[in-house]
């Protein structure tokens, strides 16, 4: 199963050519991690970022086609590899014609992080947690 959000293409998005600035992209890729987390793992980042992480180690990208103001994006994310801590997701951006507008993969690890925010390591999922994000394996 994928995660699937949509997201509407604003003038804040935008570049002085008319299309979405680049790294407006990676904003709205960590928005939807965001939401995968708060609504299908019951994981909120306000609940979690309290003794624990989950940074982005390694981010791949490709841009495919333009996205314009007032699209509205369809956003997908997908597990392609589940490992002790660390989780590689696929994810893929469409506009409402179905084109690919972008697409790659990005690695997160599960952290925990020491109460003097000084001290982070990687952590093993929870069984019940691998059992969440499993779902959503293709």
């Amino acid at each position: 199963m994928m995660f699937v959000r949509e997201e509407k293409i604003r003038f804040q998005h935008i570049d002085y050519a008319g299309i979405v600035f680049y790294p407006r992209f990676l904003e709205m890729l960590n928005a939807l991690v965001e939401d995968w987390f708060a609504e299908a793992l019951n994981l909120p980042f306000s609940t979690m970022h309290k003794t624990h992480g989950i940074p982005t180690v390694d981010l791949k990208v490709q841009f495919k086609a333009p996205a314009r103001l007032d699209e509205v994006l369809k956003k997908q994310l997908w597990v392609k590899e589940l490992g002790g801590a660390s989780l590689l997701c696929g994810f893929r951006f469409e506009n409402p014609a179905g084109k690919t507008v972008l697409e790659g993969e990005v690695t997160l690890v599960n952290v925990a992080i020491a109460a003097d925010r000084n001290n982070i390591k990687a952590e093993a999922f929870t069984d019940s947690m691998k059992m969440m994000i499993n779902t959503f394996q293709l």
